[in-house]
């Protein structure tokens, strides 16, 4: 494959010493480290994977990096997001970044778009750069990062990360390859792939995925080995496996197969039918959730200490419970209720006597979460299976509210 980058940068006596352990690599020598100095990347995102790569990619002598985020460090975050510190927790991410990069190549030249990436500015952003490294968690920005490449022509290195795996790949179809879409035409359904703030993610998992990236760009940069296009690398931590899948260009695929001028970003955020951010506080304005009733975590209390006859249903997992919970609360997981609404609709009784039936229909229900996401579906969940709309509240901003504004000893996470 032909080095992405033709154009080569001087480079310095210090420089040349910094970079010693390349240039006596064939592989990359003077020349190469000349293209990786010439080189831009743009990284949507300074979090999980968006720390590994900045970091090598700086290191390893990247001349121009762009960041996009617009996130503050929080004490969540340190995780897994190892740019970041306790020094820097309730900064800029992009602050936070830049701090440590500079730190580590002061020769680095970093451009921050603090701004949501967006179908008005993504072709904007990525048009001066010659690689584009999707470091995102949501699928509305994962399409609009696929569909912008595409138009533009530019490589999408992607990579994704969820509890123990990870995926991996180089979406190029001007190289030959597939785009995201090939494998991905339409987004699965609202609520089916909970997020990591949901479902979690092992600490150390976006090191790897995210350093498999940063390898991947330099590949493309030096033109050299062979990069992940057409290929789909599938990684379990908890097994140490790897696998390799073969990724083929749809032909008819709705985006790569068509003229980049007829390619048009569209609203991700309704085409996925999700935002395209986590949210500390969930809001019930998003489509599917219009017309819920939501009740504040002072009303919440309010009504407990007044004896009212109401049902105050957890529905987080088990090993949630056992991190933070409100006393008295009925506790019955989000997929437990999911499971028994759809037994119940495909006539089969005993996982809705088991489940639903722990939950009164007569009582007005008071619905908790982490932070309101999954108490909201589940309010979806049980109007399936009959109960009435009017009686049941999304408390909105779940447990995380009610830990900052009602009882501050109970720790977040």
């Amino acid at each position: 494959m032909q080095p992405l980058v033709a154009s080569l940068a001087d480079l310095s006596n210090e420089e040349i010493k910094r970079y010693s352990r390349h240039l006596i690599m064939p592989e990359v020598g003077i020349e190469g480290q000349r293209r990786l100095k010439a080189a831009s990347v743009l990284l949507i995102g300074t979090g999980g994977l968006g720390s590994p790569t900045a970091l090598y990619l700086a290191a390893a002598g990247i001349g121009r990096m762009g960041l996009v985020d617009y996130d503050v460090v929080d004490a969540t975050n340190l995780q897994r997001q190892v740019i970041h510190g306790i020094s820097t927790v309730g900064l800029s991410k992009l602050d936070s970044a830049e701090k440590r990069l500079r730190d580590l190549n002061p020769d680095l030249v970093i451009e921050k778009y603090n701004v949501p990436l967006t179908s008005d500015n993504a072709l904007e952003l990525f048009a001066p750069y010659d690689i584009i490294i999707d470091g995102t968690d949501n699928f509305p920005t994962r399409y609009l990062v696929n569909d912008a490449c595409v138009k533009l022509g530019k490589p999408n290195v992607y990579g994704s990360i969820f509890r123990f795996e990870g995926q991996l790949s180089v979406f190029y179809p001007q190289a030959g390859g597939p785009c995201y879409r090939c494998m991905f035409p339409e987004p699965p359904p609202p609520g089916l792939v909970p997020s990591c703030a949901e479902g979690g993610v092992l600490g150390i998992l976006p090191g790897t995925v995210g350093t498999m990236q940063a390898t991947e760009a330099i590949k493309l940069i030096l033109g050299i080995g062979q990069p992940m296009i057409g290929r789909m690398l599938l990684y379990d931590a908890l097994d140490m496996e790897f696998n390799t899948l073969k990724v083929r260009r749809n032909p008819e695929c709705p985006v790569c197969s068509r003229p980049a001028a007829e390619i048009e970003l569209i609203d991700y955020e309704q085409f996925c039918g999700m935002p395209a951010h986590d949210r500390s506080s969930f809001t019930t304005l998003e489509p599917e959730y219009a017309g819920m009733h939501e009740i504040s975590v002072q009303e919440l209390k309010a009504q407990m200490e007044a004896g009212a006859d109401v049902v105050v249903l957890d529905v987080r997992d088990p090993h949630e419970w056992e991190i933070a919970a409100i006393d008295g609360t009925l506790r019955i997981p989000k997929g437990d209720i999911q499971q028994a609404k759809n037994a119940l609709l495909a006539g089969r009784k005993l996982y809705e006597e088991t489940v639903l039936a722990r939950i009164p229909k007569d009582k007005v229900l008071l619905v908790h979460c982490r932070s309101g996401k999954r108490s909201a579906d589940s309010i979806n969940f049980l109007k399936e299976a009959g109960y009435d709309a009017d009686k049941m509240f999304n408390v909105a901003g779940g447990i995380l509210a009610w830990a900052k504004e009602i009882d501050p000893t109970l720790p977040t996470y």
